[in-house]
This record gives structure tokens, sequence and C-alpha cells, in this order.
């Protein structure tokens, strides 16, 4: 309820007042986006990204834009002041991101993991900006002919600390442990290629954490006798290989 009501708030104001894109703050009536931008984020290419220290743990990520600019305005728009119409771009993007990082890959449907925003930041926000947009993304692979579903099997177990400011050491120390796999939810990856998403690929701490979970959940369900690895396959017994992402910080 409280995203529609924050999403019947910025129509109305479209409506009534002048806006300014997000990307470039360039004056409009209406549409959030001016075409420049709409252009300058459609433009790159998804690629293989990694921070500047690789960690351990890591599963190859590809995104394609870089954080800065008209980047970096459109995502906190949508983030944190929630300009949610920019998700269907959003989910654009992210949905090119996870055709690269499953490219050469086994057909099959795709099951979007989105790694979760704490508890705190959805109520601060009114919205999950990766799990909105993690949807969006399903909507453009399907309409691509990709069969896709978003599975929020991810939930933080424990307090963390705000990630901003802290070296990469302390961004992995303080996310070690910090994530959950819901029980059982290793079923529902079998004969589906799993991709670990998120908005922003900083020092990899959110993906490791994300992968290390559900490696242990999977491994879990194997030694119970609830799923088996499939032999020549990304069977629900293997850790996600593959992770996209919407941007990498410079």
């Amino acid at each position: 309820m409280r995203e529609l009501l924050q999403g019947l708030r910025l129509e109305i104001e479209g409506l009534v007042l002048p806006t300014g894109c997000a990307g470039c703050g360039r004056p409009l009536v209406r549409d959030r986006l001016c075409e420049a931008c709409q252009e300058a984020l459609r433009g790159p290419v998804p690629r293989r990204v990694r921070p500047s220290s690789l960690p351990a743990g890591l599963p190859r990520v590809h995104g394609s834009l870089v954080y800065r600019d008209e980047a970096r305005a459109v995502l906190l728009a949508h983030k944190e002041r929630g300009v949610l119409c920019l998700s269907g771009l959003l989910g654009e993007l992210l949905a090119r991101s996870v055709s690269a990082a499953l490219r050469g890959t086994r057909p099959g449907e795709v099951a979007l993991v989105p790694v979760p925003s704490s508890r705190r930041s959805v109520r601060r926000r009114g919205h999950d900006p990766t799990l909105r947009i993690a949807r969006s993304a399903v909507r453009q692979l399907t309409l691509q002919g990709q069969p896709a579903r978003v599975l929020p099997v991810l939930r933080q177990c424990r307090p963390v600390t705000d990630q901003a400011g802290l070296s990469a050491p302390e961004r992995m120390a303080n996310l070690r442990g910090a994530l959950v796999a819901c029980p059982g939810s290793a079923r529902l990856f079998a004969g589906r290629r799993v991709v670990l998403v998120d908005d922003l690929l900083t020092t990899g701490a959110s993906l490791v954490e994300a992968a290390r979970a559900m490696r242990a959940e999977q491994g879990r369900a194997m030694r119970g006798g609830a799923v088996r690895r499939q032999a020549g396959t990304d069977g629900p017994g293997e850790a996600p290989l593959v992770a996209a992402v919407l941007a990498v910080r410079g």
C-alpha cells in the first residue's frame, strides 16, 4: 500500500508540477528521463565486470554501466527518492546484463535471486529497489521469449552496519554470515539457471555473501536428500555461478 501511495503521489506531482530529468536535471513536463539520458544509459554493451580487488567467492558478474553521471543519478532517484517509473528502463538494462551473464549456458528457465535490502532500508525508502528492478527484468526477459521468474529467497539474519565509508575488508567482515536462504528454497532451483542480481557492484561483498548463503542452503538440501546434483548441469547442488548488476563503481 505504501508503494502504491508513493507512486500515486509522484504521478500527481508530474501532472501539475514541472519535473526535471532524473539523469541530468533538464526541465521536463512529464517524462522523468530525457532522450539524451536514455540513449546514454542504453548505449553501453553489458560486459564482464570486477571490483578493483577481486574477493574470493565472487561469481562471474556482468553489467553495463559505470556508476557516475546519468547512471548514478538515475539509480539514486529510483532507490532513494522513489521515482518508481524508472524501474522499467532499469529492468531493461538488468535483463541485458542477465542475458550476457548466461551466454553459452544450457537453455532453460532463469531464476533471478535479488540481493535483499535490510528491512530498515525498505521501510525508510518505501520499497525494495533491487526486487522491483528484478521483477521488471523478468518482464523484459519474458517478452524476449526467455522464461524467467524472481525468487526472493535471501533474507538478512542479523543486523549489519551501513556499508557507506567502509573499506573492502570491513565490508566483507560486516556482511559475513549476514544472509540466509529460506529453508527448502534449493528445490526451487532444480532445472533453472540461477542469477544473483544487485543494482551496484562496489567491492563484491554483497554478492560474495549472497553466493555463500545460496551455497549453504543447497549443501543442506543435498545432505538431506531433498535435491540431487544433476551430472553435467548447473544443478541445484551448485552455488550460483553468475551474477548481473546494473552498474559498477569506477
